[in-house]
């Protein structure tokens, strides 16, 4: 019996050294290549009061200083996109979290050469990624469709 695939969403975060360095393109490029859909898309700039929501469990953590200072540094661009098994797919896609153990052919891999200033951030489970999106799309900015390839990009019963 063939494993059912589930559709998910997951948050994507284009982090400010994403944004600063001009690869937006790029990365958006590999989400839409892979056949995954973006269903909401918005550049905007991290608070410090959205970053202690997003983070809330590194807050009282050494290190959240420095991360906080990263993602209000400069705009991100926060994507909702929706696929089968999609935030496997994208955190694989990705990489390792530090860009100097991502393997190459990755995006990590591929445009990042540091632990923190690695570009895209991804929902890590179900659970995350509805609390994430929640942060940052509200029901209404969700265009979700059905797109005309689906039928090449992946076979009726998946």
């Amino acid at each position: 019996m063939p494993d059912i695939l589930a559709m998910q969403r997951s948050l994507v975060l284009l982090k400010p050294d994403c944004v600063q360095r001009g690869l937006m393109g790029k990365i958006i490029s590999r989400f839409e290549e892979k056949g995954l859909a973006i269903i909401a898309m918005k550049m905007i700039q991290v608070t410090p009061e959205l970053s202690k929501q997003h983070y809330a469990e590194h807050v009282e953590k050494p290190f959240y200083g420095s991360l906080e200072s990263f993602i209000t540094s400069a705009p991100v661009v926060a994507i909702a996109v929706e696929g089968l098994e999609v935030i496997t797919v994208i955190r694989e896609m990705l990489g390792a979290t530090s860009g100097l153990k991502a393997s190459p052919g990755t995006i990590r891999g591929d445009y990042s050469g540091s632990r923190q200033m690695n570009l895209v951030h991804a929902s890590d489970s179900e659970e995350s990624a509805k609390r994430e999106l929640d942060l940052y799309f509200g029901k209404e900015e969700f265009c979700a469709f059905e797109s005309v390839a689906k039928d090449f990009l992946r076979a009726a019963d998946e």
